[in-house]
This record gives C-alpha cells, sequence and structure tokens, in this order.
C-alpha cells in the first residue's frame, strides 16, 4: 500500500542490517509515521504485546521474523541441534504468550519450528529461518490480494443491482493493510472495488477502546483515496435500519473449521444487527487464521483480557501536535477490557478467502480446503 505515495509493507527486513527487523510502529497513527527497528526477541515481544503491531496477518509474519532473530541470537551461544531446538521452542512459547487470541501467530511459531528442525548447524538453520520468515510474509500478502479479488466480486454484483449508485460497506476495527503485510482482509475487495471504479463508501467504526477503526482503517483509506466517513461503534445498527449499509466485512483473528469467528470485541453486535436488517455480513480471512482444530469457537477460542488503562485511557494530539494520554473515567472506576468476541457461524454470509468464498460451516470449508480434513477433529 501507499504512503505518501510511496509503497510500504508493515514489515520488513532493514535493508542495509539484516539482523534488524522494521515494522510501521501503529501506537503513533494517524498523527506520526514511525519506523521502528525490532533487534531483539524481546523487542518482537514487546511489539506484539503492546500492539506496535497488530492484526492476525501482521501478528503472523512478525512472529515469523521473530522466530529469525531468536535463531541468529541462539546460534551465538550453542552449535548443539538438540539444545538450540530446544532454547528456540521456549523462545516460541514466549512468543505465542503475548496475544492468545491471533491463531496466526501459533501457526507461524510452529511453521518456523518445523523448518528449522529440518537442518543442522547454525547457518543452515538462520539461513531456512529467513527463508521461511519471508515465504511468511510474501504468502500473506498474495493471499490477501487474493481475497480482494474474490471478494469483489460481491462488490460488482450489490454495484450492478443498485445501477452503479454508491455501494455502502461497513467495517470494524482494523482489518486493512496495517493488520497484514499488505492489501488488508477486509479492506482488499474494498480497494480492488475502489481500483475498477466502483463507486465504493465506507463506514468506519471507530472501535473502542484502542480506536483501531478511526485511526488505521480511516488513515490507510484516505492514503489509497476511499470515500469513507468515521462513526461511533453504536451507529451501526442505526444505519442498517435506514437501509444505509449494503454490507459489512470484517476481519478475524481465529475462525474455526466450523465457521464461528473471533474478532475485535464488537463484531458479534454487528452480525446481530446485520441479521436483523437482512444486510450480508462477510468474514475475510486468509486459511493462516483458520484453526483446524477448534469446533466450538464460543468455547474453545480463548479470548483474551487486557489491561483497564486502554478503557480508562484515550490517546491523542494537542493543538501542538503532541500526542497525550488523557483519562476518560472516574478514578476510582473498575474496567474490564476482553479484546474479541465470537460471531457464531449461523450469522456469517460468507468467508472471503485467498481459494475462494464459501458459506461459515464445516461441510463448505472443507469443500474449499479439502488437504486440511486430516488436520480437524471431526469425527
Amino acid at each position: 500500500m501507499l504512503v505518501n505515495g510511496k509503497h510500504y509493507r508493515t514489515i520488513w527486513l532493514k535493508s542495509d542490517d539484516e539482523s534488524v527487523i522494521q515494522i510501521i510502529d501503529q501506537r503513533h497513527l494517524p498523527h506520526h509515521f514511525i519506523i521502528e527497528d525490532l533487534h531483539t526477541v524481546d523487542d518482537v515481544a514487546e511489539a506484539i504485546k503492546e500492539m506496535h503491531v497488530r492484526g492476525a496477518g501482521l501478528i503472523g509474519a512478525t512472529a515469523g521474523y521473530g522466530m529469525l532473530i531468536a535463531t541468529r541470537q541462539i546460534a551465538e551461544s550453542t552449535t548443539d541441534d538438540e539444545v538450540f531446538m530446544r532454547q528456540l521452542s521456549q523462545i516460541g512459547e514466549q512468543l505465542k504468550a503475548t496475544r492468545p487470541t491471533a491463531v496466526n501467530l501459533e501457526w507461524a511459531v510452529k511453521r518456523q519450528l518445523a523448518a528449522i528442525g529440518t537442518v543442522s548447524g547454525a547457518e543452515a538453520k538462520i539461513t531456512i529461518a529467513r527463508e521461511t520468515a519471508q515465504h511468511i510474509a510474501d504468502e500473506d500478502a498474495a493471499a490477501c490480494k487474493n481475497i480482494g479479488e474474490h471478494g469483489l466480486k460481491i462488490i460488482q454484483n450489490i454495484s450492478q443491482q443498485k445501477n452503479g449508485n454508491v455501494v455502502n460497506i461497513l467495517t470494524h476495527c482494523n482489518a486493512g493493510w496495517l493488520a497484514f503485510v499488505d492489501y488488508g482482509s477486509a479492506t482488499a475487495p474494498i480497494y480492488a472495488a475502489h481500483d475498477s471504479g466502483i463507486n465504493v463508501h465506507v463506514w468506519v467504526d471507530e472501535t473502542r477502546p484502542r480506536n483501531q477503526g478511526a485511526r488505521l482503517t480511516a488513515w490507510e483509506l484516505g492514503q489509497h483515496n476511499v470515500p469513507h466517513t468515521i462513526i461511533a461503534d453504536n451507529v451501526g445498527g442505526h444505519l442498517m435500519q435506514h437501509g444505509m449499509v449494503d454490507m459489512v466485512i470484517t476481519g478475524a483473528d481465529r475462525v474455526t473449521y466450523t465457521g464461528d469467528a473471533a474478532n475485535k470485541i464488537g463484531t458479534y453486535l454487528k452480525a446481530l444487527a446485520a441479521k436483523d436488517n437482512d444486510v450480508p455480513f462477510y468474514v475475510a480471512l486468509p486459511s493462516s487464521t483458520f484453526d483446524w482444530q477448534k469446533r466450538d469457537g464460543l468455547r474453545e477460542i480463548p479470548i483474551e483480557e487486557r489491561g483497564s488503562d486502554e478503557v480508562h485511557t484515550m490517546k491523542g494530539v494537542d493543538a501542538n501536535d503532541t500526542l497525550r494520554q488523557i483519562r476518560i473515567t472516574p478514578k476510582d472506576s473498575p474496567a474490564a477490557n476482553y479484546g474479541f468476541d465470537v460471531t457464531p457461524a449461523r450469522l456469517i454470509t460468507g468467508l472471503i478467502t485467498e481459494s475462494g468464498i464459501c458459506e461459515a460451516s464445516e461441510n463448505s470449508v472443507l469443500e474449499l480446503f479439502p488437504e486440511k480434513q486430516h488436520e480437524t477433529t471431526s469425527t
């Protein structure tokens, strides 16, 4: 995607020092565009946990690069393959613990462990770790591009039904370029539609408590010149009641192979409103976001609980363009901060993936991904 006319991914190896991983530090957006260097595993863990990076695909890619940093670090202290893999596995557990809901994190760590374990010697392990980290990033970008192409067909159909009039799309949180390596999941069809000349407009949920919609989705849509309007989180139902939303597209952080989708808190309420108003509700995701071991999303998907400060406070810039954090609640009032909720498959019109569009059901998902049948817990 473009930032002030220049193409960026959200994560990459530093051009003049490949021992350093560079990311866009999303804590400062939309006010300041800052590139951060990650040198150590602790840097990577902090970046994931404290949301310097966030979003399913980008978390996975960051974990992949984090395992590359770990491989380089361990190579400095041991040449014993067994000791090496034991230490690497421990670091993998450290990274997985940073954000428990996003399945891409666990998936990337496991993929790196499997790849690195196939070769002997420090240099060979570093080489394959680098290749695998790059493959994870490249595959994520390619998958999101394909999601855009498949989702474009849905928007084209709506546009035709409306005789070319504006297609109003509501999205929640940020499942855009900033949540992946490039293109995004929920936004990929929107960008594809805009680029093809379809008249689209996006309702952007602010997405409390960290305002990823107002801060991030609005910023990247603006960079791409996509018409959009920021709304408070609770406005979506009103818009749907009055025919002002043609479709909803969200991303996901973990989707069971039966079609239940965990996404940013508040997604479930949008799905309920969409169902009540006959508005199609789609979830866009790369296949790396499927959890092939879980059937029941409500019972089995772990829901991250974050610190109460995110609810108590807000960040923004003052008149001097200085980033400040202020308290918005009574000092002594407690706050709960559940990061995600689960939208049951029955509320989802379809899943948009890199391999095509399917229903949110076990049979339809496995028909699209038959090679995953052996990995499921289905009996």
